[in-house]
């Protein structure tokens, strides 16, 4: 899955725990009709890929949809989601894909007066 937009926010590194895991934090806002401000985290090695990235630049984020269950002292399950990023880049601006060159029109044929008396058996 994908998220493109523009960056709003880029967290610092955070670390928890002894065994040093890492998570930095991206928000993107999409561009949409009703635009979104989208979460995204970044964890241990993937941290540094935003490293080279700024506030205000348009991306594309590759992501994953993470969810897990936590059982509360009460025993009542409950329910979290996480989007996590694995791989960002600079979005391309609209309109300025890569269109195929048309072909050279001196190669066409030209064709001779049409015969009216041929049967048009065409279907449309």
């Amino acid at each position: 899955m994908e998220v493109t937009g523009k960056i709003k926010l880029i967290n610092e590194e955070q670390t928890f725990g002894a065994s040093g895991f890492r998570k930095r934090e991206l928000v993107v806002t999409t561009n949409e009709q009703y635009p979104q401000m989208i979460l995204i985290e970044f964890v241990q090695d993937k941290c540094d890929l935003l490293n080279s990235y700024q506030v205000g630049q348009d991306v594309k984020v590759s992501i994953n949809l993470r969810g897990r269950e936590w059982i509360n002292p009460e025993g009542v399950a409950k329910y979290f989601n996480a989007i996590q990023g694995w791989r960002i880049e600079a979005a391309q601006p609209e309109g300025s894909a890569q269109v195929p060159p048309m072909a050279p029109l001196d190669n066409l044929e030209t064709v001779s007066k049409t015969d009216d008396t041929e049967p048009d058996d065409l279907p449309f």
